[in-house]
C-alpha cells in the first residue's frame, strides 16, 4: 500500500517522504512548488526522492478539488496520509492572509473530503503547530491546555485546522492526528526560519535580526526527531474506544525551552564567526517563548527526540556550507 505526503517539496515533507521510501514504502507526494521562498530548493529536494521509483508526484495544489479528485482517483492504492501542505510562516500571514485561507482552510476540507472516500483509510496525520498555543503563559504547554486565544492567523487558522479534523473524526470515524510542530531546524530547511537567516547573514557580514532585545526562548526541535515523530504516530492510529472519536492531539517537540541568544552562540560557534546583532522590539503574532509537554507523545507511541541544539546547529550549517559551496 502507499502514502500520500502533501507538501512533499518542503522542508519537513520532504525529509518524511525520504525516509518513507528509505524503509520500503510506496509515497504519492503532492505540491504545487509555489515561489514564497526559493523553488530552486523545492527542486533540489525532488530531484532526490525523484531518484526512487517507489516515488511519484503530482504537481499540483492541495485547495484545487478537482486535481485533488482526480489524483486520488489514479491511487486507490493510498491508504495513510501525512498532510503537510500550508502556507507557513506567523510573519507572513500580517502581509497575505489569504493565502492562508486558501491552503490551510479550504485545502485541508478538500484533502480530507477527498480521502475519507479511500476504501483502505487508515490513518490520516496533519501539521498543526506550537502557534495554536498562542498568549498561553502557562509552561509547558500541555496539548489539554485550551488553545482559543491566538496571536496571529496562521495560529488561527491551525487551530481550525484540528476543529475541522475532529468533525470529520465524529462524522465519518476517520482516524485523525494533529501534530503540533515546535520550532524546527536543520538540514534542507527554509530559508524563512531563523536559523538560515542568522547563518546567511553572519556569513555575509550582516546584522541579524533579533527580537524582543534577545529575551525569546523556544522549543528547538530537529528535523530527525520531527520526523521520527511524524512516522511513529503515523503507524499507531487511533481507534474508537467507548464511542470516542478517533481524533488525537500531540506536541513534537524536544520538551526544552532554550535561549535564542544561546542559539546565536551556537551558529558563531560552528562558523567561528560573531554576529552583529540588530535588536528589534517583540514583532506582531510572535510569542515570548515555547516549550512542549510531550509526556502523551512519549506514552503513545514512544517519541524521544534526541538531537541537542548544539549537535542539531553543527548538522544544519555542515549542510548549509556543503549545499551552497560556502568555504
Amino acid at each position: 500500500m502507499t502514502v500520500l505526503v502533501t507538501g512533499a517539496a518542503g522542508f519537513i515533507g520532504f525529509h518524511t517522504t525520504r525516509t518513507l521510501l528509505a524503509r520500503g514504502e510506496k509515497v504519492v507526494g503532492i505540491d504545487i512548488v509555489n515561489d514564497y521562498y526559493d523553488v530552486s530548493l523545492k527542486e533540489a529536494r525532488l530531484a532526490i526522492l525523484s531518484e526512487s521509483p517507489n516515488f511519484e508526484l503530482f504537481r499540483d495544489d492541495i485547495a484545487d478539488k478537482d486535481a485533488v479528485e482526480a489524483m486520488i482517483a489514479k491511487r486507490p492504492d493510498i491508504n495513510r496520509v501525512v498532510h503537510l501542505a500550508a502556507q507557513a510562516g506567523v510573519r507572513y500571514s500580517l502581509i497575505n492572509p489569504y493565502a492562508y485561507m486558501h491552503s490551510n482552510l479550504n485545502g485541508h476540507v478538500v484533502l480530507v473530503e477527498a480521502c475519507r472516500k479511500l476504501a483502505e483509510l487508515k490513518h490520516f496525520v496533519y501539521a498543526s503547530s506550537s502557534s495554536v498555543y498562542g498568549a498561553n503563559t502557562k509552561l509547558p504547554f500541555s496539548i489539554k491546555d485550551r488553545v482559543d486565544d491566538p496571536v496571529s492567523l496562521y495560529a488561527a487558522t491551525k487551530k481550525s485546522m484540528e476543529m475541522i479534523s475532529e468533525s470529520y473524526a465524529r462524522m465519518f470515524a476517520i482516524p485523525l492526528t494533529g501534530l503540533r510542530f515546535f520550532t524546527v531546524y536543520g538540514p534542507w530547511g527554509r530559508p524563512d526560519m531563523a536559523a538560515f537567516i542568522f547563518v546567511k547573514k553572519i556569513l555575509a557580514g550582516e546584522p541579524i535580526p533579533v527580537f524582543n532585545n534577545g529575551d525569546m526562548r523556544r522549543d528547538f526541535t530537529f528535523i530527525d526527531d520531527i520526523v521520527a515523530g511524524v512516522i511513529g504516530c503515523l503507524d499507531k492510529p487511533a481507534l474508537e474506544v467507548d464511542g470516542k472519536m478517533p481524533h488525537r492531539v500531540y506536541n513534537i517537540g524536544n520538551n526544552k525551552s532554550e535561549s535564542l541568544m544561546d542559539f546565536v552562540a551556537e551558529i558563531e560557534k560552528s562558523l567561528g564567526k560573531k554576529a552583529e546583532i540588530d535588536f528589534q522590539p517583540m514583532q506582531p503574532g510572535d510569542v515570548r517563548e515555547t516549550f512542549a509537554d510531550i509526556d502523551d507523545t512519549r506514552r503513545d507511541f514512544g517519541f524521544d527526540p534526541r538531537t541537542s541544539m548544539p549537535e542539531g546547529v553543527a548538522k544544519f550549517i555542515a549542510w548549509y556550507t556543503d549545499y551552497y559551496g560556502v568555504t
